[in-house]
């Protein structure tokens, strides 16, 4: 496959891949999804990232059909790539996409659930090795020695369990012996210092001899001033000297001087240059004798360094959204052929949401089950929005086979996700594109999952109502699910048979003022938007008299018993 052939890469990012990776290195980084060798080959990580989650998942990516449900998977991939225990963990995170296999899914549930077991298990100090380890293994440079002292580090931790069987049958002295000798092994097979004390002062002296070689007319000099008469005292001194310098042994430099130089320059060069040659012999000798024990330390257990090398970095990723899974206490969804319900969900934007409990289609949870559409109504501020996001959360989470921030859930099969914020705008062009954008997954072949919030700000509210009808009816036609956010129920024509009209609530202002609701939905009921609630709190914070009177007279409009009461319930409360 050619660059050129992967979405999203023009002749500028394949031009830019080639020369810094080569075209076979290159597509191998996209196809192992490596963000990290893409960003060091010079494309941004935005662009790497959005590369490699159409090359990892394109039917994937095709459930994502509005914008609003692409910033929530956003939202999802980079609060669960927070929880990483490397950066190169993070990055694959990052291009998870969606997954179209049931079988795919359940794996990685399988998986992911595993690990946030294992990662339970640990008391502190464990989790404390286990994210040192990670973090030197992400600070290494070298990255296979480091992965063995990861995957020994790991066991040493205590982690167990299926996400980590890749280490369990694993010779542990053995792997410390192949990373000590991986260690020893530069990136070019080269010995490295500190590996072989012989070695290490073969290589001293060979260093030293080589600067006397360079500076052969200085150490004539040097010699010179000792006062030598004769030939014999020059080579005499130049043995002392050169011994001196180097740490070899006299008969060692006796054995490389020149017997047939014709003046001192020509013994000096001469000798030094056999010396050098000498002792390069050597240090090649012994760096050979070394380097075959080291290779042979490491091809004892190639196979068990191999497969510490290839599962560290999964274990990386599934440890990783197991700690995802276990920060945000999220559990495993039931996997089915229709609907989408929830027991108990929090919305994972929250610090401190009320649960709610909600579905559509068919299912065994509290909420009522067959009706393929509801119409959710209810008080300004009442989390409507907030509902329709966490549905959106839990079924992408399921999509990708992660765990969902709900006690239960039940989760089906959909081929497009629509959801769509409520937008301020009001006009044709708005009303145009809106419709541009969610009629036409709707209309495809594949089940649709509809999230619309409050159609009607886009277009006036009697024309609002007709088309919210026609939506409704159309998503009961084509055997898709949906939650429709309206302030409109009561102008609705009567919904088809599978349709039903839910509420929530607003009970009161808060001894602060602030807006009581209950945020669980109430089903079959045509939630208020209760403007009595609104009104008391203006009055009760009106910065003056002038002020206070003119919402006083709205009060006297929306009721001004039902005015006083709030107010009076919330100073009770206070």
């Amino acid at each position: 496959m050619r660059l050129e052939e992967f979405w999203g890469v023009g002749p500028k990012t394949a031009e830019r891949l080639r020369d810094s990776l080569g075209e076979v290195e290159a597509v191998d980084a996209i196809e192992s999804a490596d963000v990290r060798r893409l960003v060091e080959a010079g494309v941004t990580r935005g662009r790497a990232t959005r590369i490699l989650r159409r090359a990892q998942g394109e039917a994937g990516m095709d459930l994502l059909a509005t914008r609003d449900v692409r910033k929530v998977y956003d939202d999802l991939v980079t609060r669960a790539a927070a929880h990483a225990v490397t950066a190169h963990a993070a990055d694959r995170i990052r291009v998870l996409t969606p997954l179209t296999d049931r079988a795919e899914q359940e794996a990685r549930l399988d998986e992911v659930l595993a690990a946030r077991d294992a990662w339970r298990a640990l008391d502190e100090g464990g989790r404390t090795r286990v994210i040192d380890a990670f973090e030197a293994y992400d600070d290494a440079e070298v990255t296979k020695p480091a992965a063995v002292r990861a995957a020994l580090a790991l066991r040493e931790a205590g982690l167990g369990g299926e996400t980590f069987a890749a280490l369990e049958d694993i010779d542990e002295d053995r792997l410390a012996d192949a990373a000590d000798a991986l260690e020893a092994l530069d990136a070019d097979e080269q010995v490295a210092m500190g590996a072989d004390a012989e070695l290490d002062r073969l290589r001293t002296q060979l260093a030293a001899a080589e600067e006397l070689e360079g500076s052969a007319f200085d150490l004539i000099d040097s010699i010179r001033e000792r006062g030598v008469r004769d030939l014999s005292e020059f080579r005499h001194a130049f043995v002392e000297y050169v011994a001196a310098e180097t740490d070899l042994t006299r008969g060692t430099v006796t054995a490389a001087t020149a017997d047939d130089a014709v003046d001192a320059a020509d013994f000096v060069s001469s000798s030094l240059r056999a010396l050098v040659a000498d002792r390069r012999a050597r240090v090649d000798e012994r760096e050979t004798t070394v380097r075959t024990e080291l290779e042979a330390a490491v091809d004892e257990v190639r196979d068990d360094v191999e497969r510490a090398v290839s599962a560290v970095d999964d274990i990386a990723v599934s440890l990783s959204l197991g700690r995802f899974a276990d920060a945000n206490d999220l559990t495993r969804p039931t996997l089915v052929e229709d609907g989408l319900a929830v027991d108990r969900a929090r919305n994972l934007g929250l610090s401190d949401p009320q649960p709610v409990s909600y579905g559509i289609g068919n299912h065994s949870l509290t909420a009522p089950s067959s009706d393929r559409v509801a119409v959710l109504t209810g008080a300004n501020s009442g989390g409507k929005t907030t509902l329709l996001e966490t549905l959106c959360q839990v079924a992408l989470l399921a999509s990708m086979g992660l765990p969902v921030p709900a006690e239960r859930a039940a989760v089906g099969r959909f081929d497009a996700v629509v959801f769509h914020r409520r937008h301020a705008s009001f006009n044709a062009g708005v009303l145009e594109s809106t419709l541009k954008t969610i009629v036409p997954p709707l209309s495809r072949e594949g089940r649709t999952l509809m999230l619309v919030d409050e159609f009607e700000a886009i277009t006036e509210p009697g024309r609002a109502a007709d088309l919210l009808n026609g939506l409704v009816s159309l998503t009961v036609d084509r055997d898709a699910l949906g939650v429709y956010v309206t302030h409109l129920a009561d102008d609705l024509s009567p919904l088809p048979d599978e349709a039903r009209t839910d509420g929530i609530f607003a009970e009161g202002l808060t001894p602060d003022l602030e807006l009581e609701v209950d945020y669980q939905p109430r089903f079959g009921q045509i939630g208020t938007s209760t403007p009595e609630f609104i009104v008391s709190r203006l009055v009760a914070n009106a910065r003056d008299r002038t002020e206070r009177q003119g919402f006083e007279a709205l009060a006297a409009v929306v009721g001004e018993e039902a005015v006083q009461q709030t107010l009076s319930d919330a100073r009770w409360s206070k």
